[in-house]
């Protein structure tokens, strides 16, 4: 048995197939991945995402070890309720964890970051807190649920606290608001609008079940798996890790460069890296005939070997197979993939893949 969220009891009650995940017990899906899938791209689905840990940030020198931490500036945060997404980088400029921080207040910061990263990721946090006055805080009494879809907004506004609804109806994407120990965040990993709402474990259950009563449809862990890859935003250990740079990750945009003067940590191999110039190129693959894309499958141009998928797999909103891959600089937008022996035609194509329901590139 692996850790249980707060919703484990619901999930079973709902029919879920539970499995394994990061240490955790958590949802593959509810009867049909795909049902679950079109759903948030159609209409309304929620995800149980208790099991990533939250981490409350204070202290005089938050800020400044938040910009020391992380890649991204949380200068940018330039008012409480502001969201940044960013990766945290080792000193070889390799991404440790992608995480999204909130500014709460002057001082104050939230911060959420993978399961399967999360005890990693606090004690290096901590261990580079040494020289700055903050404190950080896990918060493991909360829950977490993502509301995902064109009507989930709808949906969840008539069910927050009535103060946190108020203010949540205003938000604009990447933007957060609380209220009476509630957190609602205009963010999420599907490339649909909702919310992602943290809040007392304890109450986690009903909320979940008025979600259920007001339509919007249960999702596990394959549903998230597809709608984010067609959003084309990466898996973590899969699309990238400690072994590799944001830059060939397609997360350069995730970097602040200015001010020159910022020293974070991974900066100097960072400027490196982009100085050299060479680097691989993060792109998307269709595949134009039938069969499926995984991670880890070699791509040829011709007889060259030019590099290998990172995620992939079956979109059912396009019909088709797609996938995130790394490649080497030159390589064309005409690949092959090998598949069981096989060298099979791909398209390099700009994710994402599709959006609200509908193919975002070319078939």
């Amino acid at each position: 048995m692996g850790l249980q969220t707060p919703l484990f009891e619901s999930h079973q009650r709902m029919g879920a197939r539970i499995v394994p995940f990061g240490g955790w017990d958590m949802p593959l899906h509810y009867g049909s991945q795909v049902e679950e899938h079109h759903a948030v791209r159609r209409d309304s689905g929620m995800f149980d995402v208790s099991h990533m840990m939250v981490l409350d940030a204070a202290g005089n020198e938050t800020r400044e070890f938040l910009r020391y931490l992380l890649a991204n500036d949380v200068d940018r945060l330039d008012a409480p309720g502001r969201a940044l997404y960013s990766c945290m980088l080792n000193d070889a400029a390799g991404v440790l964890d992608d995480l999204i921080v909130y500014r709460r207040a002057e001082g104050e910061y939230r911060l959420v970051v993978n399961a399967a990263t999360s005890e990693k990721d606090l004690a290096w946090m901590r261990a580079r807190a040494a020289g700055f006055a903050v404190e950080i805080r896990p918060r493991p009494e909360l829950g977490m649920i993502a509301i995902q879809g064109p009507a989930a907004r709808a949906k969840v506004l008539p069910l927050l606290p009535p103060e946190l609804g108020n203010r949540a109806r205003a938000l604009k994407p990447f933007h957060a608001a609380e209220a009476q120990g509630w957190f609602a965040a205009r963010t999420g990993y599907t490339g649909e609008d909702g919310f992602e709402v943290i809040l007392p474990g304890d109450q986690a259950a009903e909320f979940w079940d008025a979600l259920a009563q007001s339509g919007v449809l249960p999702c596990g862990l394959g549903a998230r798996d597809t709608l984010r890859l067609e959003a084309g935003m990466n898996l973590y250990g899969a699309d990238m890790d400690e072994t590799v740079s944001p830059l060939e990750s397609g997360l350069g945009w995730t970097i602040a460069w200015q001010p020159e003067d910022r020293a974070f940590i991974g900066r100097e191999k960072l400027e490196e890296q982009r100085q050299a110039g060479g680097l691989r190129r993060f792109v998307g693959l269709l595949l134009e005939v039938p069969g499926v894309l995984r991670s880890h499958q070699k791509l040829f141009s011709g007889e060259r070997y030019v590099g290998e998928t990172t995620s992939g797999g079956f979109s059912p909103t396009l019909e088709r197979s797609i996938a995130l891959a790394r490649v080497a600089p030159g390589s064309g937008d005409r690949l092959q993939v090998e598949i069981r022996g096989r060298r099979l035609p791909v398209r390099v194509v700009k994710p994402p893949f599709a959006r609200h329901g509908e193919p975002s590139i070319e078939l």
